[in-house]
């Protein structure tokens, strides 16, 4: 499948909270929404980590204290995008080597309500599994069901 590119996932949110409050939740406070059936440790998640910077860690530390990365903060500019390297296989496992793209960007629609954007990209670098991979994260269990737990937590 190389060269081939494959459509990234694309999904947005609407959130009645202003645009730092939204960015703030979607990154520092990630530990709030993340759903913790959404891991890859060998034990129950206790805590979905983003560091805020660029370079940051994203990852998971696990009940029995292991850590789990997820990728790195390639881009912080708060509180208007934030651009993650997701470092997941398509065996949902870490790995250095491969990189897609999850930018989110959060426009103000006024002074209490946010337009959040999040594109997940560079899937064709998933190989053969590339359009499984798409079809995981861009359907019902994917980024749309995680940002509507997110606006949950924004707004809250």
């Amino acid at each position: 499948m190389s060269g081939k590119s494959v459509e990234p996932v694309r999904k947005h949110v609407v959130v009645e909270a202003p645009q730092e409050r939204a960015f703030r939740v979607f990154t520092e406070n990630i530990d709030r929404w993340w759903p913790r059936e959404h891991h890859i440790g060998k034990t129950t998640m206790k805590t979905a980590v983003l560091e805020p910077k660029e370079n940051g860690r994203w990852y998971e530390v696990c009940e029995d204290g292991s850590q789990c990365d997820w990728g790195k903060v390639l881009a912080w500019e708060p509180p208007r995008r934030v651009v993650l390297a997701w470092q997941l296989s398509a065996q949902w496992q870490y790995d250095a080597s491969l990189i897609t793209e999850v930018e989110v960007t959060f426009t103000p629609e006024g002074p209490r309500r946010t337009r959040v954007d999040l594109e997940h990209r560079n899937l064709e670098r998933f190989g053969d599994a590339a359009e499984a991979v798409r079809n995981s994260v861009g359907g019902t269990g994917g980024w749309m069901q995680l940002l509507e737990l997110y606006a949950k937590a924004a707004q809250g």
